[in-house]
């Protein structure tokens, strides 16, 4: 008798778990039967009205694509309105022109969405970038942000999958930090708020910067410098995280806070070596992305012909004096004349693209000057460092590395205080040859969808004058 109640028990358990199961869309449309009733939650995209129906566009953000969803007239809610959330059910089968949707017999409105009493978003109505981004925190409901958070997500998980697969560890570096990696004084530095707690900490003489970590603090521009200790018993690192850079710039391609994926790699001695591990995690995790995300790129970008070419070529790589030699022979195509000691400007860098090809393209050997003080000198010319910039199609840099500097001796000449003594013991206690890269991750999407400005690439971007939500 038990084990007959058991079994009843499983089989109700079943059947409530069948009827009150809520697919997504991107369930539906790829693995579920025609014919099985079942239910859907979403927002109305569009809505058609008939004579005896109607008809809906439903998204719940699992797909760029949309599910119809058939209303017969005498179910269909009062004041049904476009943006509204709802929740339907009925059964799964095919439209005349071949795609699945539902014949509803159930609808329930969670919230309508009454457009003339605030909403900013028309229905059927397109928006320019620039007014869309006033409004965060519906950015998520319009079909191209939704299609980039989805191609963020995944790319996001395909660089994990990828640097996993190869043997690196993850690493989580800090948030805060005592150091400034790159030595350009673009940090926000860290305080507590409260000023009680500040006047009980603080020691006499001491400033009230350095009250609570007993040195200043900092928000981190990178987490390199910690993944260089972790390298030295790892061997191979990573990390994909935020970091923050207090530069008063509102270009399309800088934000305040952003994300950087960062690997350092033991026991490289060439810089051809690093430069192959960049242009192999580019290629291959954009194949994988392209073909997870192929619908939501189409909807990223608006041309996608041959947008991918650079995929089967081998990225090209210039000396720095060859890039140089070629920025100086036209020079009266840029707004601004090279500079050698200021560098290669964004203009500059999208123009050697072009004239290599619209193929990525490396930049390595770089004048010592004006770089930081972790890269490797040049032993056959001290007054370069080994190091390269990655160069794309419509974004300029989106990679930088380098070997790093394994002499201690030239390391304490480069370095002008105490605050990084541990830095030289990994150095002198067993340390090995080391080399690593940071991938600007919102300029990879902006290289990945074509979309141009770097604020439409992050969920909720912060610039200057501008930390909404």
């Amino acid at each position: 008798m038990f084990v007959n109640l058991f079994k009843h028990s499983i089989k109700t358990q079943v059947k409530q778990q069948t009827t009150n199961y809520s697919y997504s869309i991107h369930n539906i449309l790829e693995s579920v039967d025609i014919g099985q009733e079942i239910k859907i939650k979403g927002w109305i995209k569009s809505l058609r009205k008939q004579k005896d129906n109607v008809f809906l566009d439903i998204s719940d953000g699992s797909t760029a694509k949309k599910l119809q969803i058939i209303i017969p007239n005498n179910i269909v809610p009062k004041n049904l309105t476009t943006g509204a959330s709802i929740i339907t059910q009925g059964i799964l089968q095919t439209s005349p022109n071949g795609q699945k949707e539902i014949n509803a017999n159930k609808i329930k409105i969670f919230n309508n969405c009454i457009v003339t009493d605030g909403y900013p978003f028309a229905p059927r109505k397109k928006y320019l970038p620039e007014y869309v981004r006033q409004y965060l925190h519906f950015r998520p409901r319009t079909n191209k942000f939704s299609s980039v958070l989805r191609t963020r997500s995944t790319a996001q998980l395909c660089f994990h999958d990828y640097l996993t697969n190869k043997g690196y560890i993850n690493i989580q570096t800090p948030v805060l930090t005592s150091n400034d990696c790159e030595g350009a004084g673009e940090i926000f530095r860290v305080i507590p708020e409260s000023q009680n707690l500040l006047k009980s900490m603080v020691k006499p003489g001491e400033p009230i910067e350095e009250a609570f970590f007993n040195k200043k603090s900092y928000l981190t521009v990178s987490g390199q410098l910690h993944l260089e200790a972790a390298a030295h018993g790892l061997s191979k690192v990573y990390n994909l995280g935020p970091t923050f850079r207090a530069e008063n710039s509102k270009s399309r391609l800088h934000l305040a806070e952003f994300y950087m994926l960062e690997a350092e790699i033991a026991f490289i001695e060439e810089l051809e070596a690093l430069t192959t591990a960049v242009e192999e995690l580019v290629k291959d995790v954009t194949k994988l992305v392209v073909e997870k995300c192929q619908d939501d790129l189409d909807v990223c970008r608006e041309n996608t012909i041959d947008c991918y070419h650079w995929l089967n070529k081998s990225f090209v790589t210039l000396e720095y004096d060859e890039a140089e030699n070629i920025l100086k022979k036209n020079k009266d195509k840029f707004e601004r004349s090279f500079r050698r000691e200021i560098g290669i400007s964004k203009e500059q860098e999208l123009f050697l693209v072009q004239h290599c090809g619209n193929v990525p393209t490396f930049i390595i050997n770089w004048p010592k000057d004006i770089k930081p003080f972790y890269m490797k000198e040049s032993e056959d010319d001290p007054s370069k460092v080994l190091a390269f910039d990655l160069l794309v199609p419509g974004v300029g840099e989106m990679v930088g590395g380098s070997l790093r500097e394994d002499n201690i001796e030239k390391l304490k000449r480069n370095l002008s205080n105490d605050q990084l003594d541990w830095y030289i013991d990994l150095r002198k206690f067993g340390g090995v040859p080391t080399a690593g890269y940071g991938l600007g991750f919102e300029r990879y999407l902006l290289f990945l969808t074509g979309i141009q400005n770097i604020k439409d690439v992050i969920p909720f971007p912060r610039w200057p004058h501008n930390c909404s939500m």
